[in-house]
């Protein structure tokens, strides 16, 4: 689904706040460095997570909350720009401001995950941003059903993910139904959420992980299965 940019005032504003304090905070030796350990994904300013933290507070001081308008064009808009650190912006200020949002930013959410995408912003974005949507809104549960089974790895990824903070509340038999439908597949980042997500939700039910680490060791890679069994044993 094609998504655009809303009309935000407040985004307007936001923007022109972020874009100042990020020129004022860039490091360009620094952004060097960041661009290559982060393989090249994207231009860096050279900002530091402190620095960047303190930049946000001072873009965010006095600004109003955003409605879901607001949080679609924020975000839309980071993304339009070429370096990491507004994505960054982007993706911490979805996070602060999910509440703000309903079932019907998921479209917004999925063109984040699926376009510059690498794991420093789809892992919150699935965990986060995704995952409270779907637990706001448990219908958006088969939207995630179609996820799994996307040909884009980061869709893939993210419906693996979105019930990591979930606890207790997590839907196991769709957790595990996900773990066994890309067991067998190729690309590292999806094998290595496969584990992740087994080994968060063992902190909840070891015994069901264990179970079902054993019956899919054939097919699960032994990564996952690593992963899945790293605090709890066989």
């Amino acid at each position: 689904m094609r998504v655009t940019v809303p009309h935000s005032p407040l985004a307007d504003r936001l923007l022109e706040r972020l874009t100042a304090r990020c020129a004022e905070a860039a490091d360009p030796v620094r952004a060097a460095d960041m661009r290559a350990y982060m393989k090249d994904i994207a231009p860096f300013l050279g900002i530091t997570s402190p620095v960047r933290r303190d930049v946000s507070r001072a873009v965010l001081a006095g600004m109003p909350r955003p409605d879901e308008q607001d949080c679609a064009a924020v975000a839309l808009r980071c993304w339009r720009l070429p370096e990491r650190e507004y994505q960054y912006f982007a993706v911490d200020y979805l996070r602060r401001y999910a509440g703000s949002c309903s079932s019907a930013f998921l479209p917004v959410a999925r063109h984040l995950v699926t376009t510059r995408s690498w794991w420093d912003t789809v892992d919150a974005l699935a965990a986060h941003v995704v995952g409270s949507l779907v637990a706001a809104d448990r219908g958006l549960a088969v939207e995630m059903d179609a996820w799994v089974e996307d040909g884009d790895l980061w869709a893939v990824r993210t419906a693996l993910l979105h019930q990591l903070r979930h606890k207790d509340a997590t839907d196991a038999d769709r957790l595990f139904a996900y773990c066994a439908r890309q067991a067998a597949h190729p690309d590292f980042f999806v094998r290595k959420a496969i584990g992740w997500c087994l080994r968060e939700y063992a902190k909840t039910d070891p015994d069901a992980v264990r179970d079902f680490t054993a019956r899919h060791r054939d097919v699960l890679a032994p990564l996952s299965v690593r992963e899945a069994l790293k605090n709890i044993g066989a």
